[in-house]
Order: structure tokens, then C-alpha cells, then sequence
């Protein structure tokens, strides 16, 4: 797929403020600095799509980029530490959960998973409550640059059996460094993939 255009749609603190109509969404999610500004960019090619920032908690809306006049980009406020109040924080975490739960165009949301540490407690608490709500979702390790090779292997095999233990099977995977610029036609590709799928269906 060729990121042909990006047109920032608007920032929107609430559920019912974003876009209307049935195109598809692709949203990110992740702990506060794990790449998610810097993947989207990467993602549309494009050196300030989305802002980067060194503070956590910089992402305090939902963002969406219109890509290819064809489906959006969502960039989310992300989990985890940030400096902010806990009232706050509340008002985010209420507000994603109905993002979560009620929006009908989510066709799969990517999951970002800082793949140069070991397995960490929020990251597999939010898996849990995707489960739960039954949200499709990817799984998408970054700075995966950071670590050795035999590191990242061994962070991302800890992730595995964890999740076995409760999933049946495992969401697909995807690594990725904007440092090194991997992993940006293998998540392109998947988004094409399913938005060939659903157009398929639609037409049947």
C-alpha cells in the first residue's frame, strides 16, 4: 500500500465528537513512550503527522488522520504513567473504554508494546481487557532497536506463554523500529489486507 495522502481530520476529547460515517479505523494504543507518535509517522512517511514528545501523556484526544481519502488513523491517548491528575486520567480511561465498546468502524486496534523490556503489568492487563470486550487487536513490538536481537526474542517469548495461559491462541505480531524504519510495509500490508477483506464482503 502507498500512503498517498494524510489529512488531519481533528482532535476530539470525546466518543461522540469523532467522525461519523462507515470508513474503516485503525487505531494505536500503548503506554505513554513507547513509540506511538513516532510508529504513525513512520507509518504515513510523513516527519510531524503525529506530534512526538519525551512527556508521557502527550496524546490527550483522539487524533484522526483520513489516509488515502479511503479510512482513518486514530492516534489515542496512551495508558500508564503520565503527568497528570488522577481525575484525569479517570476522564481518558472512561472515554477509551466507550471508544473501545461502541465504536463499530475500530476494525483492529494495534497494540504497541516497547519490545527492548521485559513484560510489563499494565501491558498485559489492557490485553486482558481487549479480551474482555472482545476488541480485535495486533500486537506491535517497538524500538526493537533498543535491545539485542536475543533480548527482544526472549521479551517477546515471556509475552507468549504468559498469554497462553489464559488465550487460547495469539494475536498476530508485528515488529517494528522507526529508528531503523522496519516494519512499515508488514502493517500496511495487514491494513490493506483487511480492508480488501471487508470491501469483499460488502459487495457479496
Amino acid at each position: 500500500m502507498e500512503i498517498e495522502s494524510v489529512d488531519f481530520q481533528g482532535s476530539f476529547p470525546r466518543v461522540n465528537q469523532c467522525p461519523e460515517g462507515d470508513l474503516p479505523e485503525y487505531a494505536f494504543i500503548g503506554r505513554s513512550n513507547v513509540g506511538k507518535s513516532s510508529l504513525i509517522n513512520l507509518l504515513c512517511n510523513r516527519k510531524e503527522v503525529a506530534r512526538v514528545s519525551n512527556k508521557p501523556g502527550k496524546t490527550q484526544h483522539f487524533n484522526f488522520f483520513l489516509i488515502n481519502k479511503s479510512w482513518h488513523m486514530v492516534d489515542l491517548p496512551g495508558y500508564g504513567y503520565a503527568k497528570i491528575s488522577k481525575k484525569q486520567r479517570e476522564k481518558w480511561a472512561k472515554e477509551l473504554n466507550k471508544y473501545l465498546k461502541s465504536r463499530e468502524q475500530l476494525y483492529c486496534l494495534f497494540l504497541l508494546i516497547d519490545g527492548s523490556i521485559p513484560p510489563q503489568k499494565k501491558d498485559l492487563e489492557f490485553i486482558d481487557r481487549l479480551g474482555q470486550l472482545g476488541v480485535p487487536f495486533v500486537l506491535v513490538f517497538t524500538k526493537t532497536d533498543k535491545a539485542k536481537p536475543a533480548e527482544v526474542e526472549t521479551f517477546q517469548t515471556q509475552y507468549k506463554e504468559i498469554l497462553l495461559e489464559s488465550w487460547e491462541s495469539l494475536p498476530d505480531i508485528f515488529h517494528t523500529s522507526t529508528v531503523k524504519g522496519t516494519g512499515r510495509e508488514d502493517l500496511l500490508t495487514f491494513i490493506s489486507g483487511i480492508n480488501l477483506e471487508h470491501e469483499q464482503v460488502a459487495h457479496s
